[in-house]
Formats: structure tokens, C-alpha cells, sequence
């Protein structure tokens, strides 16, 4: 199986390989959340399946990166972005601010990606409790995938890293309104020598993206993956693709962020204009770092298609000033994202 190069054998292939797989494991786990007997965990996780379906297929393009073990990755990929679903709708619905409860929860997160750890209560700081097994079981089944992967303990520090920045970011994100910039604030001021030059809240959005996780493990399947390959796939995807894939969700997300009191770190830029001169460098640097990937050209197109998907989301259509920016965004990634924007848009609405 050759890995897509071009715009329209990379939408074949979605089509035809990605979007039916992921559904089919979406569907399983969507049976297995009908069965939760606690009413608050059922409804927070059939909803967060409900409502996030596109994460786990914009996720399960990285299967194609995986050759011969194509539905293995894609089955780890739709587990582990359903625990991180499923966790954020239990974070930003809960009456707690307890980030205790925060970092207990996403400990599932950090367990998914070790094989051969126990699982623990995860929901030992609040009230709601019996799952009936199904976070245990979407931890599990990504223990037991990455447990085949000839190369998984090759990238394990890298994933867990990516991870740990994660969960920190859920965790500061979630507690008492008055308390997140001062934390995110605090959070960024021990990391920010590492990284590029960039605000608190950009920071904060290339640590809350999945994506370097997914391509890492998709590339676990080949047994002479290298420390090299590694540090390249680590850099190419965090911090400039990852911030780019969380900011565009944050961008969509204006209005009804608005209206609910929840952080959007789009908010903290001082005008429209700056926002858009941030977005164009960060679509600049992710073409930059991607172009010293294995398979470039294809992490090149995804980069073009993550513009595309987030733009032709209905939300934008409803958000007048969102609508406005997001024509400039669509200009920003050329004639294969306008390719990928009118396949995304058509699907959507035919889903």
C-alpha cells in the first residue's frame, strides 16, 4: 500500500479506507457507551461521539501511514482521541473545578499508551463512577494495539512527552475561570526557553493537539524506524502543526465559546488582524518543519486539508466576522486546501 502524494488520491483513499473504518470502530464504541450505567458518564460519552466524529476521522488519515497495519492504527487512533473526546465533554460539562479530578481522569490518557499497566479508578475524585468498563476498555484496546507495533517502544518517550504536555493543558484549562491564565501563564513561563517565540495561549494550543501522537504511532509499524525519523516526525508536528490543528478549532468555536464562558485562546489576540498574521505564520512554520519529513508530501497535503476541514465546519457559516477571516485562511493554504475545502464541504453536508 503506497502512502497518498497527491490531493485526489489522498480523498480516494479517505474515502475508501479511512471513513469506513473509523466508523466501524466508532460504531462499537458507541454500543458500548449506550450500556454505561451511569446516566451523566453515558450521556457525556454517546454525546462526545455524537458531536467530535470528525476528530477520529481527521485522526484516521494517519492509519495511512501505517502500510499493512493500516486498521490497527486507525483502531488505536479512534480509542485514544474517544478517550480524549470523551474526557474534554466530562471536563467542560462538570460542576467540578477540582484539578485533581482533571489529572485523575487524563491518567487513562497517559495508561492508553503504556501496554501492560494496570488500570485504575479514573473517576475516584467525583461522583459519578460506574462506566460499566468503558474507559478501562478504550485504554485497553490501545495498550493491546501498541503492544504489536515493532517499533512502539522506539517512540514511547517522545508520545508520552506530547502526552504529559496534554494532560497538563486539560487540567490548567479546566479549573475555576479566574485561576486558567495565571496557571497557562505560569505552565508556559517553564517552558517557554524551548520553544519558538510565541504568546501563553499559542503555547497552549500546540500542546493540546493529538496529531504528533497519531503520526508517531503510525510509523511505530515499521521495525526500522530511527531516533532520527523520530526526532524529525517529533518537531515536524509540535509545536507548528499541532498549533496551527488547535487554533483553527478554537477559531470555529468563537461564538459558541462565547456564549458558554469557556477559554478561547483566539480571544487573547488584540485584533483580527493580528490573529491573521499569527495564523499565516504558523501555516508558514508548519511548511517549513514538515518539509523534513519522511513521506513530506503527504504530511504536506494533511497540513493543507487541516485548513480545509476546520473551514467548511457549518460554524463558520453562522459566525459573520468568522466567515470573513476564514475566506483569508482558505487563500493562505492555495489550491489544494480550496481542493480539500469543497470535498470537506460537500461531505459535511451529506453526513
Amino acid at each position: 500500500m503506497t502512502v497518498p502524494t497527491q490531493p485526489w488520491t489522498l480523498m480516494y483513499s479517505i474515502y475508501k479506507d479511512v471513513i469506513p473504518s473509523v466508523h466501524h470502530y466508532l460504531q462499537g464504541w458507541k454500543q458500548k457507551a449506550t450500556d454505561i450505567p451511569n446516566e451523566e458518564l453515558r450521556t457525556q460519552a454517546l454525546m462526545s461521539i455524537q458531536t467530535k466524529t470528525f476528530h477520529c476521522e481527521g485522526g484516521g488519515i494517519y492509519g495511512l501511514l501505517g502500510q499493512e497495519r493500516k486498521e490497527d492504527v486507525i483502531r488505536f487512533i479512534v480509542a485514544y482521541q474517544t478517550i480524549s473526546d470523551y474526557l474534554d465533554n466530562l471536563c467542560d460539562r462538570s460542576t467540578s473545578f477540582d484539578p485533581n479530578d482533571f489529572r485523575a481522569l487524563h491518567e487513562s490518557m497517559q495508561h492508553a499508551l503504556r501496554p501492560g499497566t494496570p488500570t485504575v479508578n479514573y473517576y475516584r475524585y467525583r461522583q459519578d463512577q460506574d462506566d460499566g468498563g468503558y474507559l478501562q476498555a478504550l485504554v485497553e484496546t490501545c495498550q493491546e494495539v501498541a503492544n504489536t507495533l515493532p517499533s512502539y517502544s522506539k517512540i514511547f518517550p517522545v508520545i508520552s512527552e506530547l502526552c504529559e504536555y496534554y494532560c497538563d493543558l486539560q487540567v490548567y484549562k479546566h479549573v475555576k475561570k479566574e485561576e486558567r491564565v495565571q496557571l497557562l501563564e505560569n505552565w508556559f513561563a517553564k517552558h517557554r526557553q524551548a520553544f519558538p517565540k510565541m504568546s501563553w495561549y499559542e503555547f497552549s494550543a500546540c500542546t493540546g493537539s493529538t496529531l504528533g501522537i497519531f503520526c508517531l504511532v503510525a510509523y511505530a509499524q515499521d521495525e526500522w524506524l530511527s531516533s532520527d525519523d523520530i526526532k524529525r516526525i517529533k518537531e515536524g508536528y509540535f509545536p507548528w502543526v499541532q498549533g496551527l490543528h488547535i487554533l483553527l478549532d478554537y477559531f470555529i468555536d468563537q461564538e459558541e465559546d462565547k456564549q458558554g464562558g469557556d477559554l478561547n485562546f483566539c480571544f487573547y489576540y488584540e485584533s483580527e488582524k493580528k490573529l491573521i498574521d499569527r495564523f499565516r505564520v504558523f501555516v508558514e512554520q508548519a511548511n517549513k518543519s514538515i518539509k523534513k519529513l519522511p513521506d513530506s508530501r503527504f504530511h504536506h497535503l494533511i497540513n493543507k486539508g487541516l485548513l480545509a476541514i476546520y473551514l467548511a465546519d457549518e460554524k463558520v457559516q453562522t459566525q459573520k466576522s468568522v466567515k470573513r477571516t476564514a475566506k483569508q485562511f482558505i487563500r493562505l493554504g492555495g489550491m489544494s486546501t480550496f481542493f480539500f475545502y469543497v470535498n470537506g464541504w460537500i461531505y459535511r453536508r451529506k453526513a
